[in-house]
């Protein structure tokens, strides 16, 4: 997700606030969202998928690979 199309989901908000949204720019927003929500998910499950964590005994774990580091979301 880029920083024109954050710009882009902003501008839509601040413009249904304002004076409302056509038909067109509702289902804009709408896929923008959506493209923003899939974009955050896959950035968190990145991040989650590279920590490694100390066990008791001090072996060192990666979650990912534990918990299936499934990266064909």
């Amino acid at each position: 997700m880029n920083d024109s199309k954050i710009a882009r989901i902003n501008e839509l908000y601040k413009k249904s606030k304002a004076e409302g949204l056509t038909e067109a720019e509702r289902e804009e927003q709408a896929i923008l969202r959506q493209e923003f929500v899939a974009s955050v998910r896959k950035n968190l499950k990145s991040q989650l998928d590279n920590i490694d964590i100390q066990n008791a005994d001090g072996s060192v774990e990666n979650l990912g690979e534990k918990y299936g580091n499934k990266s064909a979301n």
